[in-house]
């Protein structure tokens, strides 16, 4: 398997980036997601984001969603604005709608729960994920994705 790193990850599909997030230390992901590399890797996992995004799912759902993720360099806290409406999803790092969610987490905890390695539900009851306004919603969140299992 390849190192945990910005240029291995626009070169694997979803399933490999799974077993790649499995496979890397918590310690190793929080260090690479502090660094420079953390944009590109951020931009790379919400790039896929609409493509991986199941319509068929979501039904009639209209809503903004931001994910907030902290632990940047000086503590920094990237924010990115996914808004799912009309059987599509779009996504920017320059939010600019009033969320229906906010979720915060850290890091490690926000690949985890893209790459399929972590309970969404479980990381919410042990505060590992902040929710703010629709939690109906956030319960919903990963089942209107293609999350690949590692």
């Amino acid at each position: 398997m390849t190192d945990f790193n910005a240029e291995s990850l626009a070169s694997i599909g979803p399933k490999d980036f799974a077993q790649l997030v499995k496979s890397t230390p918590d310690a190793k992901i929080a260090e690479v997601m502090s660094s420079d590399a953390r944009g590109k890797i951020l931009d790379e996992v919400f790039g896929r984001m609409p493509t991986l995004f199941r319509a068929d799912r979501a039904g009639a759902t209209q809503a903004v969603i931001h994910w907030n993720i902290t632990g940047g360099p000086g503590g920094s806290t990237d924010t990115y604005e996914t808004v799912i409406e009309n059987g599509a999803c779009t996504v920017t790092n320059q939010p600019v709608r009033d969320p229906k969610l906010a979720m915060t987490m850290d890091p490690v905890t926000f690949l985890k729960v893209v790459s399929g390695d972590g309970n969404p539900m479980m990381m919410f009851m042990t505060g590992k994920i902040k929710a703010k306004g629709d939690l109906g919603l956030a319960a919903q969140v990963a089942k209107l994705f293609d999350i690949p299992k590692a």
